[in-house]
C-alpha cells in the first residue's frame, strides 16, 4: 500500500464527507492505493455515524472509535499502529489542511529521501493573537532547545516512512515534538514544505491557550528523556554532585574561619544556611539519580534499541 492517510478528530461531523471525497479524488487522479483512518477522540455529535457511513461507501475509509477524549496525541499514535502504507499522512479533519498536498509529500519521502517532511503555514487565517504570536514564540524555542529547524513545528499535515511512526510512541501533548522525538531516535533527514492553509469552514477550534504551557511542559519532558532516559545518573548526579561540592566547600570556608579566626558564629551568618541547603538539595539529587538508575536497569525497554540493519555474511 503507498500512502495511509491518519486523521484525528472530535465533533467535525460537518467536514468529513468533503474530505473524504477530497483525498479519494486526490488518490485516484495519482493513482495511489491508499488507507484512511478516521481516529474519533470521543466526539459528542455524529462523526462516528458519518465515519461509519462514509466506510460503508468507500472501503478505504477506516475507522477507530475512543470511548471518551484522549487528545490528539493519543489519536495519532493508536492511528500509527493501525497504519499499513510505505508513507503515512497525517492531517486535521477541520478542512484547513489540503488533501492536494498529498502527492508532493509522498514524492519528498519516496525519492527525496527525507524521513520526516513537516508542512509550513507560511500564509495563516488564525487569529494572529490568539494562535500566530504565541506559535511563533514556541516554534522558536523549540527551534533553540532540540535544534531542529522547522517554521511550523505544530502544522497537523507531515509525512512520514513507514519506519518513522513505527519507531516512536506518542502521549500527552506530545504530538507537536514528532519531529523531535524522531531525531532522539536517530531520524534525522527532517524537511519541509510551504503547504496551503485554509480558512475554517465548519464549526471552531478545538485548541485552547492551556496547549501551549502543557506543550512547553511535554518539550522538557522529551528534552529530558531523549538525553537522559537511559542514563539519569548522569544528570541528576552530575547536579547532585556540584551542589554539594558548593555547599561543602563554603562549610569548609567557615569551619577554616570559626577555627583559626574565630570572628563570627557559623550559625549567625546566612552563608552557613545556604551551605546546608546546598548539601542538602546535593544529597537529595544524587540519591534521585540513583532511584532513577535502579527504576532504568529494571524496566523492560531497558535495552531496545532502534537497529537500522545488520551485516553478517556468515549467514
Amino acid at each position: 500500500m503507498d500512502i495511509s492517510v491518519i486523521v484525528p478528530l472530535k465533533n467535525e461531523d460537518e467536514s468529513l464527507p468533503e474530505l473524504a471525497a477530497w483525498i479519494d479524488r486526490v488518490m485516484k487522479e495519482n493513482q495511489f492505493s491508499y488507507e484512511v483512518w478516521m481516529v474519533d477522540d470521543g466526539s459528542t455529535d455524529n462523526s462516528w455515524e458519518v465515519i461509519q457511513s462514509l466506510a460503508g461507501i468507500n472501503a478505504n475509509i477506516k475507522g477507530i472509535k475512543f470511548q471518551r477524549n484522549y487528545g490528539k496525541s493519543a489519536a495519532l499514535n493508536e492511528g500509527f499502529k493501525m497504519a499499513k502504507g510505505d508513507v503515512i499522512i497525517t492531517m486535521d479533519a477541520d478542512l484547513q489542511d489540503s488533501p492536494d498536498e498529498i502527492p508532493e509529500l509522498y514524492n519528498m519521502i519516496k525519492t527525496g529521501g527525507y524521513d520526516i517532511v513537516s508542512g509550513w503555514k507560511k500564509k495563516r487565517y488564525d487569529s494572529a493573537l490568539a494562535k500566530n504570536l504565541p506559535s511563533k514564540l514556541y516554534n522558536w524555542t523549540t527551534t533553540r532547545m532540540s535544534g531542529v529547524k522547522l517554521h511550523d513545528m505544530n502544522c497537523g499535515l507531515k509525512s512520514y516512512r513507514k519506519k518513522v511512526v513505527k519507531s516512536i510512541e506518542v502521549y500527552g501533548e506530545m504530538h507537536r515534538y514528532i519531529p523531535v522525538i524522531a531525531k532522539w531516535n536517530g531520524f534525522r533527514n527532517i524537511g519541509e514544505k510551504v503547504v496551503e492553509h485554509r480558512a475554517r469552514k465548519y464549526g471552531v477550534s478545538k485548541f485552547g491557550l492551556e496547549r501551549f504551557i502543557n506543550g512547553f511542559l511535554d518539550l522538557a519532558t522529551i528534552m529530558f528523556i531523549g538525553k537522559f532516559g537511559k542514563r539519569p545518573m548522569h544528570l541528576f548526579g552530575a547536579l547532585g554532585t556540584m551542589f554539594f561540592t558548593i555547599g561543602f566547600l563554603i562549610a569548609g570556608y567557615l569551619g577554616y574561619e570559626k577555627l583559626f579566626h574565630d570572628v563570627y558564629k557559623m550559625t549567625e551568618r546566612p552563608i552557613f544556611f545556604l551551605a546546608l541547603l546546598a548539601m542538602i538539595i546535593g544529597s537529595q539529587l544524587f540519591l534521585a539519580g540513583f532511584i532513577g538508575e535502579l527504576v532504568t536497569r529494571n524496566a523492560v525497554e531497558r535495552n531496545d534499541y532502534l537497529v537500522e540493519t545488520t551485516l553478517d555474511r556468515t549467514k
